[in-house]
């Protein structure tokens, strides 16, 4: 059994991580996926993987997956708003289709 979903997508500093996770919580989604994440975009390469010192300067990527639409549009409104004008990131979102959803 599939069902259709929406999969917002921030990539961003890990500083953010945190508030971050509290927006998504507040939001009323159900979960979310953290994952380290590294490249290189408008603000240069980030993370590039090798041994450092501190974290400081990595990246996450989190996932949010939501039956929501709506909720995650502004979920991805309200964090851009609120930090990537002053830290680099991206929101992004996909229209996915989950196989064997538990729950959503």
């Amino acid at each position: 059994m599939s069902q259709q979903a929406s999969k917002l997508v921030i990539i961003t500093e890990k500083v953010l991580l945190r508030e971050i996770v509290k927006l998504i919580k507040a939001s009323g989604a159900t979960g979310y996926t953290v994952t380290a994440a590294s490249g290189q975009g408008s603000r240069n390469t980030r993370s590039s993987g090798q041994p450092a010192v501190s974290e400081t300067f990595s990246n996450v990527k989190l996932d949010v997956i939501t039956t929501d639409e709506d909720m995650a549009r502004q979920l991805a409104e309200t964090i851009a708003n609120k930090y990537f004008n002053n830290f680099s990131g991206i929101a992004y979102l996909d229209t996915i289709e989950v196989l064997h959803a538990h729950r959503l």
